[in-house]
Protein backbone atom coordinates (compact mmCIF):
# COMPACT_ATOMS: atom_id res chain seq x y z
CA UNK A 1 0.00 0.00 0.00
CA UNK A 2 1.50 3.37 -0.99
CA UNK A 3 1.85 5.78 1.91
CA UNK A 4 1.73 9.01 -0.04
CA UNK A 5 -0.38 12.13 0.44
CA UNK A 6 -3.07 10.93 -1.98
CA UNK A 7 -3.55 7.69 -0.06
CA UNK A 8 -3.95 9.46 3.28
CA UNK A 9 -6.13 12.16 1.74
CA UNK A 10 -8.43 9.45 0.39
CA UNK A 11 -8.75 8.01 3.89
CA UNK A 12 -9.96 11.39 5.17
CA UNK A 13 -12.44 11.63 2.29
CA UNK A 14 -13.77 8.14 3.11
CA UNK A 15 -13.75 8.91 6.86
CA UNK A 16 -11.47 5.86 7.31
CA UNK A 17 -9.62 7.33 10.29
CA UNK A 18 -9.38 4.72 13.01
CA UNK A 19 -6.53 6.64 14.63
CA UNK A 20 -8.69 9.76 15.05
CA UNK A 21 -10.40 9.85 18.47
CA UNK A 22 -11.95 13.29 18.08
CA UNK A 23 -9.77 14.96 20.70
CA UNK A 24 -6.17 15.36 21.81
CA UNK A 25 -4.59 12.20 23.20
CA UNK A 26 -4.64 12.47 27.02
CA UNK A 27 -0.90 11.85 27.50
CA UNK A 28 -0.08 14.60 25.01
CA UNK A 29 -2.50 17.01 26.67
CA UNK A 30 -0.73 16.27 29.95
CA UNK A 31 2.74 16.74 28.41
CA UNK A 32 1.74 20.08 26.90
CA UNK A 33 0.48 21.26 30.30
CA UNK A 34 3.66 20.27 32.16
CA UNK A 35 5.48 23.55 31.57
CA UNK A 36 8.35 21.99 29.64
CA UNK A 37 8.47 25.09 27.39
CA UNK A 38 7.71 28.80 27.74
CA UNK A 39 4.51 30.21 26.25
CA UNK A 40 6.62 31.98 23.60
CA UNK A 41 7.96 28.66 22.22
CA UNK A 42 7.55 27.85 18.54
CA UNK A 43 5.89 24.43 18.47
CA UNK A 44 5.19 22.16 15.49
CA UNK A 45 2.69 19.31 15.42
CA UNK A 46 3.72 16.75 12.78
CA UNK A 47 1.17 14.57 11.02
CA UNK A 48 -1.38 16.83 12.68
CA UNK A 49 -4.49 15.30 11.13
CA UNK A 50 -7.62 17.27 12.01
CA UNK A 51 -5.67 19.36 14.49
CA UNK A 52 -6.65 18.15 17.95
CA UNK A 53 -3.09 18.32 19.30
CA UNK A 54 -2.67 21.73 17.64
CA UNK A 55 -5.81 23.01 19.35
CA UNK A 56 -4.52 21.79 22.71
CA UNK A 57 -1.03 23.20 22.13
CA UNK A 58 -2.55 26.58 21.24
CA UNK A 59 -3.95 26.83 24.75
CA UNK A 60 -0.36 26.97 26.08
CA UNK A 61 1.83 28.35 23.28
CA UNK A 62 1.66 31.48 21.14
CA UNK A 63 3.25 30.00 18.01
CA UNK A 64 1.88 26.62 16.87
CA UNK A 65 2.29 25.20 13.36
CA UNK A 66 0.20 22.12 12.51
CA UNK A 67 1.65 20.15 9.60
CA UNK A 68 0.06 17.50 7.41
CA UNK A 69 0.42 16.53 3.76
CA UNK A 70 -3.21 15.47 3.25
CA UNK A 71 -5.23 18.44 1.92
CA UNK A 72 -8.42 17.21 3.61
CA UNK A 73 -6.65 17.16 6.97
CA UNK A 74 -5.41 20.72 6.48
CA UNK A 75 -8.90 21.80 5.40
CA UNK A 76 -10.29 20.30 8.62
CA UNK A 77 -7.64 22.17 10.63
CA UNK A 78 -8.66 25.48 9.05
CA UNK A 79 -12.26 24.73 10.00
CA UNK A 80 -11.22 23.84 13.56
CA UNK A 81 -9.18 27.03 13.82
CA UNK A 82 -12.20 29.09 12.79
CA UNK A 83 -14.54 27.21 15.13
CA UNK A 84 -12.29 27.48 18.18
CA UNK A 85 -10.86 30.94 17.55
CA UNK A 86 -7.43 29.63 18.55
CA UNK A 87 -4.33 30.96 16.83
CA UNK A 88 -2.43 28.13 15.18
CA UNK A 89 -1.13 27.84 11.64
CA UNK A 90 -2.26 24.87 9.51
CA UNK A 91 0.43 24.00 6.96
CA UNK A 92 0.21 21.68 3.96
CA UNK A 93 3.68 20.13 3.85
CA UNK A 94 5.58 16.85 3.93
CA UNK A 95 7.07 16.22 7.37
CA UNK A 96 10.05 14.52 5.75
CA UNK A 97 11.19 17.82 4.21
CA UNK A 98 10.94 19.97 7.37
CA UNK A 99 14.71 20.20 7.79
CA UNK A 100 14.83 21.84 4.35
CA UNK A 101 11.77 24.09 4.57
CA UNK A 102 12.06 25.03 8.27
CA UNK A 103 15.69 24.52 9.35
CA UNK A 104 16.13 25.11 13.07
CA UNK A 105 12.72 26.77 13.26
CA UNK A 106 11.10 25.04 16.23
CA UNK A 107 11.65 24.89 19.97
CA UNK A 108 9.58 21.70 20.10
CA UNK A 109 7.97 19.15 17.81
CA UNK A 110 4.99 17.11 18.98
CA UNK A 111 4.65 13.59 17.58
CA UNK A 112 1.50 11.46 17.67
CA UNK A 113 0.78 8.67 15.15
CA UNK A 114 3.10 10.18 12.53
CA UNK A 115 6.22 8.05 13.01
CA UNK A 116 4.13 4.85 13.09
CA UNK A 117 2.26 5.89 9.92
CA UNK A 118 5.30 6.19 7.66
CA UNK A 119 6.99 3.18 6.12
CA UNK A 120 9.82 1.95 8.37
CA UNK A 121 12.21 2.44 5.46
CA UNK A 122 11.60 6.20 5.85
CA UNK A 123 12.21 6.39 9.58
CA UNK A 124 15.78 7.63 9.23
CA UNK A 125 14.48 10.38 6.92
CA UNK A 126 11.94 11.30 9.61
CA UNK A 127 14.68 11.55 12.24
CA UNK A 128 16.78 13.74 9.93
CA UNK A 129 13.77 15.97 9.25
CA UNK A 130 12.69 16.54 12.86
CA UNK A 131 16.26 16.90 14.10
CA UNK A 132 17.02 19.47 11.43
CA UNK A 133 13.81 21.43 12.07
CA UNK A 134 14.54 21.72 15.81
CA UNK A 135 16.74 24.34 17.38
CA UNK A 136 19.73 22.92 19.30
CA UNK A 137 18.33 21.87 22.67
CA UNK A 138 14.81 21.68 21.22
CA UNK A 139 12.36 19.00 22.36
CA UNK A 140 10.71 16.16 20.50
CA UNK A 141 7.84 14.93 22.62
CA UNK A 142 4.70 12.86 22.38
CA UNK A 143 3.77 9.23 21.81
CA UNK A 144 5.19 6.35 19.78
CA UNK A 145 2.82 3.45 19.05
CA UNK A 146 4.14 0.09 20.34
CA UNK A 147 1.30 -2.31 19.51
CA UNK A 148 3.52 -5.34 18.80
CA UNK A 149 1.70 -6.40 15.63
CA UNK A 150 3.18 -7.14 12.22
CA UNK A 151 2.54 -4.97 9.20
CA UNK A 152 0.98 -1.56 9.07
CA UNK A 153 0.28 1.23 9.02
CA UNK A 154 0.39 1.76 11.90
CA UNK A 155 3.81 0.14 12.11
CA UNK A 156 5.10 -1.03 15.47
CA UNK A 157 7.63 1.13 17.28
CA UNK A 158 9.97 -0.64 19.67
CA UNK A 159 12.25 0.96 22.21
CA UNK A 160 15.27 -0.55 20.44
CA UNK A 161 14.19 1.03 17.15
CA UNK A 162 13.82 4.48 18.71
CA UNK A 163 17.08 4.34 20.66
CA UNK A 164 19.03 3.17 17.62
CA UNK A 165 17.73 5.97 15.39
CA UNK A 166 17.45 9.02 17.66
CA UNK A 167 21.14 9.12 18.52
CA UNK A 168 21.30 12.92 18.20
CA UNK A 169 18.86 13.24 21.11
CA UNK A 170 19.13 12.90 24.87
CA UNK A 171 16.35 10.72 26.28
CA UNK A 172 14.82 12.68 29.17
CA UNK A 173 11.74 10.46 29.39
CA UNK A 174 10.81 7.17 27.75
CA UNK A 175 8.05 5.28 29.58
CA UNK A 176 4.74 3.60 28.83
CA UNK A 177 1.98 6.20 29.01
CA UNK A 178 -0.35 5.68 31.96
CA UNK A 179 -3.39 7.53 30.59
CA UNK A 180 -3.75 6.47 26.95
CA UNK A 181 -7.07 6.21 25.16
CA UNK A 182 -8.94 2.95 25.94
CA UNK A 183 -7.60 0.24 23.67
CA UNK A 184 -4.12 1.78 23.61
CA UNK A 185 -3.19 1.41 27.27
CA UNK A 186 0.24 -0.21 27.52
CA UNK A 187 0.87 0.31 23.80
CA UNK A 188 2.24 3.85 23.76
CA UNK A 189 5.70 5.13 24.61
CA UNK A 190 5.49 8.55 26.23
CA UNK A 191 8.70 10.39 25.51
CA UNK A 192 10.60 13.64 25.85
CA UNK A 193 13.78 13.75 23.77
CA UNK A 194 16.11 16.75 23.63
CA UNK A 195 18.16 17.51 20.54
CA UNK A 196 21.84 17.59 21.34
CA UNK A 197 24.02 20.55 20.44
Amino acid sequence: MPLDADTWNDRYLRRDMGWDKGRCAPPIARLLAEGLLPASAHVAIVGAGRGFEAIEASRFFQHVTAIDFAPEAVKAMHEAKTATGLAFTPLLADVLTLHQTHPGAFDAIVEHTCYCAIDPSQRDAYVTAVSGALKPGGLLLGLFYNHGRRGGPPFDTTEADVRSRFVDFTFERFVKARDSFPGRVGEEWEFVLRRKG
